[in-house]
């Protein structure tokens, strides 16, 4: 039975050594990205520090969710700089007037937690969303490209600011170009490289390290101007962060004489809609992450975000949400408890007394360069393919909602506005239905949960289900009972969009997390644009095209006499139960590859899965082997150690226990150290050590074998990998 990490003082007791290790991590990849986001909306630099650790220390006594972290977060760089420049009446007060905006804002997210809606956040499409991100992503990109290669822009609108860059790249500094050309050298290949120890600091915090003795080589610290290739280009201390001696000095405080002007609640407005929705989305993409499979409580987050957003904006502070980026380093260095969230902030807190002269010697150009890398990956070519690939009406969607807002001077209220009003006239159309009938038969469509004598469920949806009809739909699916079995009829729907669809598939996979069977059917006579789970279903498509890869690995199946399946999802239930992928959520699985004898006890496939969440999810493929045991066997991870992991010394982990009798090449955690010792023969350890393999696992019942938990097998390497997978079996 899995162990669930105990919550409160039970909980700090327990995990306290998890929680702080994973607080490390999360600190590291924070103090960067504050102090940017921080120079970035136009406040001072202690501002962000001050946001985390803020965050961190009084979020987490209120807040519902286990393993997000609270912090300021790069989407709302451009609300608060629309705020600025809305509230600017020449009086030079205009920040006071925004961090009294903040100070309302928070007050209203907890008003909304304390009368429950935070369920009204599905109500957001998640194009919409995308699209709203997509164009934060722009305008950060336009107001730090020039910060990190020394240029200037007198314009206004963010793509004239970022052709002006590119007019303009006979004036780059090349003093300042060469630190963020370093610094998104190490951004874009800090994943990549292999080398142990260059990963137990995060990107962005290498960034600045290596960015500082650049300031010392072309001293920073004194005005004067090099000659490079006959041109002067002048450095000095502007170019550095800027944080007074006596920290006290750098605060600024809220005034609220503004409170009676149409431009201030336009601007609370903003901040609150903005940080609300991001904190609504972000928790839930976090859930999803949460190798115990906890949920998060929404309405006690918006008041534990709101009572720390009031705090930080009467301190000069930036508005607090949920933060995808460092949740997902929180999540995967196995923080167990919201803890993790508090040591988090009592670090930075640290931070700001211990590293203030360190952080006077960075340069501003490391830090918009972090900034330039974020911006760029929110709306990058990526995001424009993911969207396509969900649906050519997605992509509508998204690209309406970031032109809309981008046309109305980056005004992000509007942005959403318009874009949910696209996609309700989108719907209306596609539904070919009179705009009456519509609303009516999202409004009052006649879904209906049946309760049935055996403890089961039938659900059936009618009508156009969307994101108006979300909440009656959620509503509905609450009311069903962990573990019991569920039949989900969609045959009867006009229109299902990415908004129920989305939901739908989260039920479903905590349904079955709780041991029920979900069936979810009739979508045969619905059509879509896209294959994807989420694309918008209308009223089939042609199956899964054959690649280069499945035409060899057909050929090596013939070859072996194997036999080879080119898409099957039916194993990806016992894949989940391994703790490798509860937090790594399964996409697909495919390329299945098993032995023609009938005693067969193998398969290895290609699965696609991702690590992260939301904006911040990376998706990766591995070949992985399943080896299914017909006897109980202990549970454990074997996974080979890289540098550090032979010289650090393990700390304490509630699901696991390690065990020291196996060889200084392999890292075991087990559940049950007798029943490892009577499991592990002479020849399985032998088989074991000689083999390249990189990750075992067992969940009682089957084992999971990959080489590299983040590349595909090579073809060539398949039958050296279904060797020992056999192999594996004759030892079992």
């Amino acid at each position: 039975m899995e162990i669930i990490p105990k919550t409160g003082l039970k909980g700090l007791k327990e995990n306290w050594q998890s929680d702080l290790i994973a607080a490390v991590s999360v600190a590291l990849v924070a103090l960067p990205l504050a102090l940017g986001i921080a120079i970035a909306s136009e406040v001072p630099p202690i501002s962000g520090i001050l946001s985390v650790a803020i965050g961190g220390i009084v979020t987490t006594f209120f807040k519902g969710s286990h393993l997000a972290i609270n912090g300021p977060a790069a989407g709302l760089i451009a609300v608060i700089l629309t705020s600025l420049f809305a509230l600017d009446n020449g009086d030079g007060q205009q920040l006071n007037y925004v961090l009294a905006a903040i100070v309302v804002s928070g007050a209203l997210q907890v008003l909304l937690g304390l009368f429950k809606l935070g369920r009204f956040g599905d109500l957001f499409h998640p194009s919409v969303i995308h699209g709203i991100l997509a164009t934060i992503g722009v305008i950060i990109f336009a107001k730090q490209i020039h910060i990190a290669f020394g240029t200037q822009s007198d314009s206004t609108n963010s793509i004239d600011i970022i052709t002006d860059f590119f007019y303009g790249l006979t004036d780059i500094n090349p003093i300042v170009a060469i630190i963020s050309i370093t610094g998104l050298i190490l951004l874009i290949f800090h994943s990549r490289i292999n080398y142990k120890l260059f990963h137990f600091l995060p990107a962005p915090f290498w960034v600045l390290i290596i960015s500082i003795p650049f300031v010392y080589f072309f001293d920073f610290f004194n005005a004067h101007s090099i000659n490079l290739l006959g041109n002067e280009y002048a450095v000095g201390p502007k170019l550095l962060i800027n944080i007074p001696d006596n920290l006290l000095d750098a605060l600024v405080y809220p005034n609220f004489s503004r409170v009676n002007t149409v431009s201030f609640w336009m601007a609370v407005a903003s901040i609150t809609t903005i940080a609300s929705i991001q904190t609504l989305a972000m928790a839930k993409a976090v859930d999803k992450l949460d190798p115990y499979k906890r949920k998060t409580d929404l309405n006690k987050d918006l008041v534990g975000v709101g009572i720390a957003t009031m705090i930080s904006g009467a301190l000069g502070g930036l508005p607090i949400i949920t933060v995808i980026v460092r949740s997902t380093v929180n999540v995967h260095n196995r923080a167990k408890t919201k803890w993790s969230n508090f040591y988090h902030g009592l670090i930075m807190l640290i931070f700001i007394f211990l590293l203030a002269p360190v952080i006077q010697q960075i340069p501003l150009a490391a830090l918009a360069v972090i900034l330039v890398y974020t911006g760029f990956k929110l709306a990058s070519p990526k995001i424009l393919k993911r969207m396509y690939a969900q649906g050519i009406e997605q992509l509508i969607f998204f690209i309406g909602t970031l032109i809309i807002t981008l046309a109305t001077d980056n005004n992000l209220l509007f942005g959403i506005i318009g874009g949910m009003c696209l996609v309700l006239l989108t719907h209306i159309l596609l539904a070919r239905v009179p705009t009456s009938v519509f609303f009516k038969m999202a409004f009052n469509s006649g879904t209906m949960l049946h309760y049935k004598k055996d403890g089961s469920y039938n659900m059936e949806m009618k009508g156009v289900a969307n994101f108006l009809s979300i909440i009656r739909i959620d509503k509905l699916l609450n009311e069903i009972k962990p573990g019991a079995n569920v039949n989900i009829d969609l045959a009867n729907t006009r229109l299902v969009d990415a908004t129920v669809l989305e939901n739908l598939h989260d039920f479903v996979r905590k349904q079955e997390n709780s041991g029920a069977e979900v069936t979810v059917q009739g979508l045969d006579e619905h059509v879509s644009s896209s294959h994807h789970k989420l694309a918008l279903k209308i009223k089939n498509v042609a199956n899964v095209q054959h690649d280069v890869r499945a035409a060899r690995l057909l050929d090596l199946a013939d070859a072996y006499s194997w036999t080879y399946q080119n898409r099957s999802d039916k194993d990806i239930h016992v894949l989940e139960s391994f703790y490798f992928f509860k937090s790594r959520p399964i996409k697909r699985q495919y390329h299945c590859i098993t032995s023609r004898k009938k005693s067969t006890k193998w398969q290895v496939s290609d699965v696609l899965f991702g690590e992260g969440a939301y904006l911040a999810q990376e998706d990766f493929k591995t070949t992985l082997a399943l080896v299914t045991v017909s006897k109980p066997i202990p549970k454990f991870t074997i996974e080979k150690k890289g540098l550090l992991d032979k010289y650090l010394p393990h700390h304490k982990d509630i699901d696991f226990t390690i065990y020291q009798d196996f060889s200084d090449t392999f890292s075991v955690k087990v559940e049950d150290v007798e029943a490892m010792k009577a499991f592990l023969t002479d020849d399985l350890r032998a088989l074991i050590e000689e083999s390249d393999i990189h990750h075992l696992e067992s969940n009682g019942e089957s084992i999971l074998i990959f080489n590299d938990s983040m590349r595909l097998t090579r073809i060539q390497d398949y039958p050296q990998f279904v060797e020992f997978a056999e192999a594996m079996c004759h030892n079992l």
